[in-house]
């Protein structure tokens, strides 16, 4: 793959680009890197599709420099790297956090956007305590000193299909990233600039947009993730919900023929 970057408000996307068909534009979760949609890129590269996998704001290669960050802030990088990119309406494939993003950036440009393919999907804020304490709570967690070592902990519990080993090598791997120079204020600001709520006004401009919702029936972000994949697709007009066995908060890491599978059916289904 082709590392570019994309000059976006205030500072620089990093995303790596192959392939000569329809575009699919990927973003990865919060605290991840665009690595994670790797094994998935190459099946879209093989099948005929132009993947594009970015680093979200002030992660991985892209730049510290943003003024903004989260949910709405993702949703304009979606936006830009469309038109720039220009190859016409696109799949988005969003994760987690970006996942909210992919559906704000349809409905605010229908245009734009044929499809979207949410991967454990953050579309509202959980529901009961978390949604009232959880962004607060996640805030402190991250802070310094102890916020390294804590996401690093945590992010261990998130993929339990790579197997404990995999699952603690990702968590290292993202770690030393976000701890390079100017990166964990970048991620601080995107733990305080997540907000899911955000996603709420655009619901009923996506009716019409075609999704697949893929949830890992072991994802630790929700206490009961497959009936939150099935309410997420109860926003649709036309969505299919896979729930992958054994998986967590990254299926298209974690269980990449399988996910893999199910995208591919799903983009030929779009393209007739």
């Amino acid at each position: 793959m082709v590392l570019q970057h994309f000059d976006v408000e205030h500072g620089k996307l990093a995303v790596e680009i192959e392939g000569n068909g329809p575009l699919v534009l990927c973003a990865p979760a919060m605290g991840d890197l665009r690595s994670a949609y790797a094994p998935l890129a190459l099946q879209l590269v093989a099948s005929g599709f132009t993947s594009a996998v970015m680093d979200i704001r002030g992660h991985g290669d892209s730049s510290t420099d943003f003024q903004k960050y989260g949910d709405e802030a993702i949703a304009d990088d979606f936006i830009t790297l469309i038109e720039n990119i220009n190859k016409g309406p696109t799949i988005l494939a969003g994760a987690s956090l970006s996942a909210g993003a992919a559906a704000i950036a349809a409905g605010r440009r229908p245009d734009l956007v044929k499809g979207l393919i949410l991967l454990g999907p953050f579309l509202r804020m959980p529901s009961g305590i978390m949604g009232i304490i959880g962004p607060t709570l996640m805030k402190g967690l991250v802070m310094k000193p102890w916020g390294p070592s804590v996401w690093k902990s945590y992010s261990k519990t998130l993929w339990p299909g790579l197997g404990d080993e995999g699952a603690a090598k990702r968590a290292a791997e993202n770690i030393e990233s976000l701890t390079r120079p100017k990166r964990w204020a970048a991620f601080q600001a995107t733990v305080k600039g997540a907000n899911h709520n955000t996603v709420t006004p655009y619901l009923g401009r996506i009716k019409n947009v075609p999704a697949l919702v893929v949830m890992g029936e072991k994802d630790p972000d929700w206490s009961k993730p497959v009936e939150e994949a099935e309410w997420v697709a109860s926003n649709f007009r036309e969505a299919r919900v896979v729930a992958v066995p054994g998986c967590g908060h990254a299926p298209h890491l974690e269980s990449p023929e399988m996910v893999g599978r199910e995208v591919l059916q799903f983009l030929r289904r779009l393209e007739g």
